[in-house]
């Protein structure tokens, strides 16, 4: 494979948008999650008519396998951008599962399994479109760090409000520095590929808002009229959250309260088996009242391209029983596809090797190119 074909070409730094009616980019700003959620509708109308404009990096920590709440809040996403054109780049956060765990044996071993759930739900790896590679074999994406930090205060990393909630979710006494310098590690993944689009939750807002502040900081310090980097725009994830089988809380490993990709047909309907719902035979979609019979309802929304609201209805006076015999029998359908590219793909070890060794090629290629633009602005060329 050429050079040529790995090699990015130069985007196009501003927004990329095409605004109509009369609306200018411009007085859309960041304060206000109101104006982030219009912006971030203009951006998904703009990506469907000109993906060709637009570069994406989102990505995951390997902690271990993927479970039905990534398949419905993220991969389904990420599929659909791929789809429609989009480049994209999917960084295996290795490095930062140093940041709040002491553990570190799993991480290679992690690293296969997440790539295998990424192909298996759709991802499919391809030079020049969908690149999967784990951060910590990159070191010119790692070399943007110490540029970054000199643009940042103190003052700024401590009162990132979702550094502060991943220091109290860690339950660790001693905070190591790079939990605080997450946020700019995140940036060095964004910016290393140019990324101009990162799908997002509203929580997740305030680490993309420092991204943008390192680009925009940078730009004008070192690069005077010619911006190297673009300020990466968050695109709003429309996916619901989805609740454990517990019913009260967001679908977690740590929580065992999942249903695993890898899992079998068995392994599933026992676990819907166990699921809590509520006494009221009669099924009705309602989330504040009733968030474990709403979340098993969703679930299978999601699995057949109905309502909640729809299957309450079919359901009727069903009951629990009918509920869950419904959602074994949607989500198994649904995931059966899934299961078997996974068998496949687990079965094929010189696969995975292959696509991560690839991604990892791809993803220097563009690191290196970066990082030529940026030693060359701060006057660092040899």
């Amino acid at each position: 494979m050429s050079n040529e074909a790995i090699i990015t070409p130069e985007l196009e730094l501003s927004d990329g948008l095409n605004l109509e009616d009369g609306m200018n980019a411009e007085r859309l700003e960041f304060g206000t999650f109101e104006a982030t959620v219009e912006k971030s509708r203009l951006l998904e109308k703009s990506l469907a008519e000109t993906p060709e404009n637009y570069r994406v990096l989102t990505g995951d920590r390997p902690t271990g396998r993927l479970h039905i709440g990534h398949l419905f809040g993220s991969l389904q996403n990420r599929v659909r951008l791929q789809n429609l054109g989009v480049r994209t780049f999917i960084v295996i956060a290795d490095y930062q599962v140093l940041t709040d765990r002491d553990t570190y044996e799993n991480i290679a071993e992690n690293v296969k399994n997440l790539t295998i759930d990424y192909m298996a739900a759709g991802l499919v790896p391809e030079i020049g479109k969908t690149c999967i590679f784990p951060h910590s074999h990159v070191p010119e994406l790692n070399q943007l760090l110490l540029p970054f930090l000199t643009l940042v205060t103190n003052a700024e990393l401590d009162r990132n409000p979702t550094v502060k909630e991943e220091i109290q979710a860690s339950g660790q006494k001693r905070i190591n520095a790079g939990m605080y310098t997450y946020p700019i590690h995140q940036a060095a993944d964004i910016l290393f590929c140019k990324a101009n689009v990162v799908p997002v939750g509203k929580d997740q807002l305030p680490h993309l808002e420092m991204t943008r502040l390192v680009a925009r900081r940078f730009n004008d310090r070192f690069a005077g009229s010619k911006a190297v980097f673009p300020e990466p725009q968050p695109l709003l994830s429309k996916a619901p959250v989805i609740l454990g089988l517990d019913g009260s809380q967001k679908m977690s490993k740590s929580r065992n309260n999942t249903i695993m990709l890898c899992a079998t047909e068995d392994e599933t309907a026992a676990l819907i088996k166990k699921a809590k719902t509520d006494s009221d035979r009669h099924i009705s979609y309602d989330p504040v009242n009733r968030p474990e019979v709403a979340n098993l309802l969703m679930l299978i929304a999601l699995s057949t391209g109905s309502t909640p609201e729809a299957v309450a209805e079919q359901i009727g006076d069903g009951g629990s029983g009918t509920l869950k015999k419904m959602l074994t029998e949607c989500l198994n359908e649904y995931l059966r596809p899934i299961r078997a590219r996974r068998k496949e793909f687990e079965a094929d070890g010189e696969l995975v090797r292959t696509v991560l060794k690839n991604g990892i090629r791809e993803a220097r290629e563009v690191a290196e190119q970066t990082l030529d633009e940026v030693r060359h602005v701060m006057n660092m060329d040899v």
